[in-house]
C-alpha cells in the first residue's frame, strides 16, 4: 500500500487555494495583496520542508504578488 506524504500534496493544494482565493477582491491592490500573502504563506510552508522557510516566504511573496497582479489584469481584459 502506497502512502502519500505531506510534500506530495502540499504544492498542488497550495496552487489550487491560491487560484481560488486570488479571485477575491475587485481592485488591483487587493488582488495583488491577497496573492502576496498567500504566496508568502505557501512559500514559507514549502521552504520549511527544506529548512529554509524565510527564503521560501520571500520568493512566495514575490510570485504571489505577481500572480495576483496578472490575474487582475486578465480579469480587466488587458491580458488575453
Amino acid at each position: 500500500m502506497k502512502t502519500f506524504s505531506f510534500k506530495t500534496l502540499a504544492v498542488p493544494s497550495l496552487l489550487i487555494a491560491t487560484l481560488a482565493i486570488a479571485g477575491c477582491g475587485t481592485t488591483t491592490g487587493s488582488r495583488a495583496g491577497s496573492g502576496a500573502l498567500m504566496g508568502a504563506a505557501g512559500g514559507a510552508l514549502i521552504g520549511s520542508l527544506s529548512a529554509n522557510a524565510g527564503a521560501g516566504a520571500l520568493i512566495g511573496l514575490g510570485v504571489g504578488a505577481l500572480g495576483g497582479y496578472l490575474y487582475d489584469q486578465h480579469r480587466k481584459g488587458n491580458i488575453d
